[in-house]
């Protein structure tokens, strides 16, 4: 072959492998996902409740701050056991967060053969809120103090009966730690749900309960209820003339419900700070303040030590009220 053919053949091979070699090369470009995968904030109840609220304030800002999609998803049933454990037995790679309420920690001790523990199987992000309770009586009552409620549940043990939304709610707990530091005998009335509780409670079927203070709200302002204490440490501003429980001398009767964000346990602790950081931004705006007072809920952060300190002594708390007093889930 002359040396002017085989500069030809040189030249057409080389053409071949400039038409080859850029196709391999943006192949992975190509394939590549232009957006990360949604991150999933999994609310173990339905829609419209004091959680879902929040999971749905906190969802639109992660995402713009996170530059991914970021997906509510309502897992109700089982007192809120069914949501929690898709956490727990979701990859720890900060795709699926958790958020919820105190009864996560009242499930523990009420569902003793959970195939999870929420102390072990999940990472605490931060708290996102605090919620109080009202103690409330009927009109039809006729008792207008703590003190009154006590006295009375005294002298004449059983006759006084409470609602509560069902066995191991906040509500059901919080009376009951009420009757144990007290030495209280009034007798529990479980419902499905707060608001035929409430109407047997207007009604006068019932004479006392807890609620959260939204619900209770404009009952005590149309003078329908009687607020005889709050849940917190100190008076709330929506009810400055009602006295804290602890002014009964009972001990500590602080049934505040704390919420929070948490993931599962082995989430690498990078992303659990980053989170915890994005999170505890959105829950300084006024946006979101302003927002969870619809539910009556104040806006709380923390760090993940402080709220896996909080979870635990919680948890501590409730079983020994558990187990004092005999509660059984539904």
């Amino acid at each position: 072959m002359s040396f002017t053919s085989r500069l030809f053949v040189l030249a057409c091979g080389l053409a071949g492998l400039a038409n080859v070699l850029p196709a391999h090369a943006q192949a992975p470009a190509a394939s590549a996902p232009t957006t990360q995968a949604p991150l999933r904030l999994i609310v173990p109840f339905t829609p419209g409740t004091g959680i879902d609220l929040i999971a749905r304030q906190l969802g639109p800002k992660l995402a713009e701050r996170l530059g991914r999609p970021v997906v509510v998803d309502n897992r109700a049933g089982a007192s809120g056991n069914l949501g929690t454990e898709a956490v727990v037995r979701a990859p720890a790679d900060g795709s699926t967060l958790l958020v919820t309420v105190s009864t996560m920690v009242m499930n523990r001790a009420l569902y003793p053969k959970l195939a999870f523990d929420p102390l072990k199987d999940l990472e605490p992000v931060t708290l996102t809120s605090w919620g109080q309770l009202l103690l409330v009586t009927s009109k039809a009552s006729g008792i207008g103090s703590g003190a009154e409620l006590v006295a009375r549940a005294k002298a004449r043990p059983g006759a006084l009966n409470y609602a509560s939304p069902g066995n191991g709610t906040p509500h059901h707990l919080a009376m009951e730690l009420l009757k144990s530091r007290a030495g209280l005998f009034i007798t529990h009335i479980p419902y499905r749900g707060t608001a035929p509780a409430v109407t047997d409670l207007l009604g006068g079927q019932v004479d006392v309960m807890f609620l959260p203070i939204h619900v209770a709200l404009q009952h005590v302002k149309t003078g329908r209820f009687n607020a005889l204490g709050i849940s917190s440490d100190k008076p709330h501003p929506l009810l400055p003339e009602v006295p804290p429980l602890a002014r009964l001398g009972l001990g500590d009767m602080q049934v505040d419900m704390w919420f929070g964000v948490l993931a599962p346990a082995g989430t690498p602790r990078a992303l659990v700070e980053r989170l915890n950081a994005e999170i505890k931004a959105i829950l300084a705006s006024p946006e979101v303040t302003t927002a969870f007072a619809t539910q009556g809920m104040s806006p709380a952060s923390s760090t993940p030590e402080e709220f896996r300190r909080l979870i635990a002594q919680d948890a501590e708390r409730w079983a020994r009220v558990v187990q004092a007093q005999g509660i059984k889930a539904d």
